[in-house]
């Protein structure tokens, strides 16, 4: 050998800028390239799509529930209310007979406007109202006795 020359020393495995070596499973797996395996890419297609419907459905399904539930409470506030209005209601039907009752009209007018009950002269029945009386007015007669002959025409019955 020459003095000038260097010398070089071949070792088995390649050197690398770090001090790690390559593993040999690592030199394989860089070597070796797979191709893409369609078959397994559709199954994964398909089972993250049958989750996604699975996890929809049972959205769609809780989601359900939460508005019957709302409903349910709802319809419970418009019973209530409903109850309520119903007895307003009763209270009132009765409010409003007693203030109609007679007796009460009458103590009233007694008590507050001092008026007194008539006397028997001050009392003027009219004929209708009479045992002994026809019970028509004076427009009527001309009509009903009209009516019981039965000469009245078509055009006095379509008055």
């Amino acid at each position: 050998m020459s003095a000038g020359s260097v010398r070089v020393i071949a070792s088995p495995t390649p050197r690398r800028l770090f001090a790690m070596p390559l593993s040999t499973k690592t030199q394989e797996a860089a070597r070796f390239h797979r191709e893409r395996d369609h078959r397994r890419l559709r199954a994964m297609g398909v089972g993250v799509a049958l989750g996604a419907l699975l996890t929809a459905g049972i959205l769609g399904v809780v989601g359900l529930k939460a508005h019957q539930v709302r409903l349910s409470y709802r319809l419970d506030a418009l019973r209530t209310q409903r109850a309520e209005a119903e007895e307003l209601n009763r209270r009132l039907g009765v409010e409003l007979a007693s203030l109609r009752s007679l007796a009460r009209i009458e103590d009233k007018a007694r008590r507050e406007l001092g008026m007194v009950a008539p006397g028997r002269d001050q009392v003027v029945l009219a004929r209708e109202f009479v045992a002994g009386g026809s019970g028509t007015s004076r427009a009527v007669p001309a009509r009903t006795a009209a009516m019981d002959r039965g000469t009245m025409g078509e055009r006095t019955l379509r008055r």
